[in-house]
């Protein structure tokens, strides 16, 4: 039976899109829920143009975001593998992953190229919007 207290809640810091999402469909007059699908929320850190230490050269992703195939490095200073690296952190990452990682200036020039699902895209495609004003195509 659909509950209100089981449907999706806004977590702080990360675009609700796409969490479990329920509708009340009926069945024999009584509300049924239903799952039209689940996916990781989005990371979306406010602070990611503050001055931090930022990982270059050679890097290897934590095993809980580059949990799906053998450990392997990527090397940031060639074009092809950081927006492979940027594809993975933003997709699977923590807000903490994402500021160790993502270099915001890289990542609007990589936009283009990067493979991101749509409500990846379209989460940052609008934090990116209000961060920085550029309007990025999902």
């Amino acid at each position: 039976m659909w509950r209100p207290d089981r449907a999706a809640r806004l977590e702080p810091g990360r675009a609700n899109v796409g969490r479990l999402q329920t509708h009340q469909p009926y069945h024999g007059g009584m509300p049924v829920e239903q799952r039209n699908g689940w996916w990781r929320p989005v990371a979306l850190p406010d602070d990611l143009d503050q001055p931090r230490e930022r990982a270059n050269g050679i890097v290897e992703l934590p095993a809980h975001v580059y949990w799906s195939g053998p450990q392997r490095d990527w090397d940031l200073d060639d074009r092809r593998q950081r927006a492979q690296l940027y594809e993975i952190v933003l997709s699977e990452g923590t807000e903490d992953d994402v500021r160790r990682f993502v270099e915001v200036d890289d990542l609007i020039d990589l936009w283009n190229e990067l493979w991101l699902a749509p409500h990846v895209r379209q989460a940052w495609a609008v934090h990116l919007r209000r961060l920085r004003g550029v309007l990025l195509a999902c």
